[in-house]
């Protein structure tokens, strides 16, 4: 298995740049396949999130769809794919950031029964708290 990092996910979705884009994407779609599969971890795709919504704009909805196509590669791996998916779905119901869902999914698989921050934005998700007064 070969680990992937932010950068050639980042590539491979955005398709930006006219020399690494394509590379990410033969990497993906023609090196990677059942035997030597790409891992993606969830670290990375808190990062890729970050990214997609920082730089390149991206609303909830178009990380959703790009996450869900990775998820959907069966050359790539995604680290707790379960707690993964169900991130996107909370994300995509308008509960909060993918990230903060994350957050709360893999919280709740290491069984964690709240989880506490200052973010006003991730009150909606399940097992959050916001930490004021």
């Amino acid at each position: 298995m070969t680990t992937l990092t932010t950068n050639i996910i980042v590539r491979h979705l955005m398709q930006d740049d006219p020399r690494l884009s394509p590379l990410a994407t033969r990497i993906i779609e023609e090196d990677l396949d059942a035997a030597e599969q790409g891992f993606i971890s969830t670290v990375v795709l808190a990062e890729v999130a970050w990214v997609l919504r920082s730089t390149y704009k991206q609303n909830t909805a178009q990380i959703v769809a790009a996450f869900e196509q990775l998820l959907r590669t069966s050359s790539l791996v995604v680290e707790a794919s379960g707690e993964v998916f169900a991130a996107l779905i909370l994300s995509r119901d308008g509960f909060g950031s993918f990230t903060d869902a994350l957050i709360s999914q893999l919280a709740k698989r290491a069984g964690c029964t709240r989880t506490l921050s200052f973010d006003r934005g991730a009150a909606n998700l399940p097992g959050f708290s916001i930490a004021l007064s």
